[in-house]
């Protein structure tokens, strides 16, 4: 059967895959420990889903503008303004069907066939094919390991054409957990202005940052406007707020850009589910209660994190890791732990879903197969269960 060169090189979501078959697994009586999934595993706060009930029996179930509802674009840039110590125009705001969308929405409406985009790597798993659907070449450039595997100009210069049209980066990273310091992200802002690049920033986990204090990392709306070119930024409710079957995401830039990708986005789903954006209302519009929502999610996390590499490093002190400075994620060397036959990462993960019914990610996902990506967003129990279970495996 043949297919459209629109999707001959497009390859599944990995991450959704692991998760899948660790799904089934369980499903027929195997004791599996799923950690790829990337979510929150909280509840989504009860007065958010209050708001969508509420908004429901109030008849808000019918077709919104298609970049969201007013009033939601105006929170979210009341919340991006505070942020910004700025007054930043609401009609930037585009509100989709989660930050994946809006991703696709920025390299549609910015790249073509040519154009060559700069993938900070390790990446999230659909950046290059969200590149390559956009017809435009995803070039992978590999971060500093002195650096938690972040770029910086030097990486970016060596990487870059008369093509370079773009720049995709996150931070704090998926799947590393690593966090561009504010005078990082300032280099490499300036580097993309000075090349007349498009930087596109994925912010989406910035609220779960575990510096001291923990709290927001550094974003690209804490920089001075000056060390700013053209821009897109990328967040969302999923991860903050525990929302991502809700699927509401968001992007920010030039009220100019934002209606090219309104008008994209006209065509590929309509605006968001009505009932999902008056929910993210609620969150974005009643910031003293998302804080402390946010907050306690976050020192959760933190411990985690803690226990986590605390664990490495007394059970698998030979698994080299990214010390996570947020997110929830630990993105460790496999390579030291291959058993006999065992060549690469993926090969690592199957032997290690078969022999402990420990679900990780495989670094190819992300662009590195010496790798490993275990995600944190479970039970403490859970968590000391997998990596016990790992250190036996590998211990032989």
């Amino acid at each position: 059967m043949a297919f459209s060169k629109n999707v001959e090189r497009l390859q599944p979501s990995a991450t959704i895959a692991v998760s899948t078959l660790a799904k089934r697994l369980a499903s027929e009586g195997r004791d599996v420990i799923d950690l790829s999934a990337g979510e929150p595993d909280f509840p989504t706060p009860d007065w958010i889903c209050d708001a969508a009930v509420g908004g429901i029996r109030d008849g808000r179930t019918r077709y919104t503008p298609v970049a969201g509802l007013p009033e939601l674009r105006q929170a979210i840039a009341r919340s991006l303004s505070e942020r910004a110590g700025r007054e930043l125009d609401w009609t930037g705001v585009v509100v989709s069907v989660g930050a994946k969308q809006s991703l696709f929405n920025a390299c549609f409406s910015l790249f073509g066939p040519g154009d060559e985009v700069l993938i900070a790597t390790p990446y999230w798993t659909s950046y290059p094919e969200i590149v390559t659907l956009s017809r435009a070449l995803p070039v992978l450039v590999r971060g500093d390991p002195d650096r938690g595997l972040k770029v910086g100009p030097d990486e970016l210069e060596a990487a870059a054409t008369e093509n370079t049209r773009g720049l995709i980066y996150s931070s704090p990273c998926n799947p590393t957990g690593a966090v561009y310091s504010a005078g990082e992200l300032r280099a490499v802002a300036e580097w993309a202005r000075d090349r007349g690049v498009w930087l596109i920033a994925d912010e989406i986990y910035r609220p779960i940052h575990f510096g001291d204090p923990p709290g927001h990392a550094a974003g690209l709306l804490d920089l001075p406007p000056s060390s700013l070119g053209d821009h897109v930024l990328v967040d969302g409710a999923s991860k903050a707020f525990a929302m991502t079957g809700w699927r509401i995401g968001f992007s920010f830039s030039s009220p100019e850009v934002a209606r090219e990708m309104a008008a994209l986005q006209s065509h590929v789903t309509s605006n968001a589910a009505t009932p999902s954006q008056v929910a993210a209302l609620e969150a974005y519009g009643r910031r003293d209660r998302a804080d402390d929502a946010v907050s306690r999610m976050r020192d959760v996390f933190r411990r985690r994190r803690d226990l986590v590499v605390g664990l490495f490093d007394e059970l698998l002190p030979q698994a080299a890791y990214v010390p996570p400075g947020g997110a929830f994620y630990l993105f460790f060397r496999v390579d030291a732990l291959f058993p006999d036959g065992v060549q690469d990462g993926t090969a690592f993960c199957s032997w290690l879903l078969e022999e402990t019914g420990v679900a990780l990610v495989p670094g190819a996902a992300f662009g590195d197969d010496r790798f490993a990506r275990l995600s944190f967003a479970t039970s403490d129990e859970l968590l000391e269960q997998a990596v016990r279970r790992m250190a036996r495996a590998v211990a032989g």
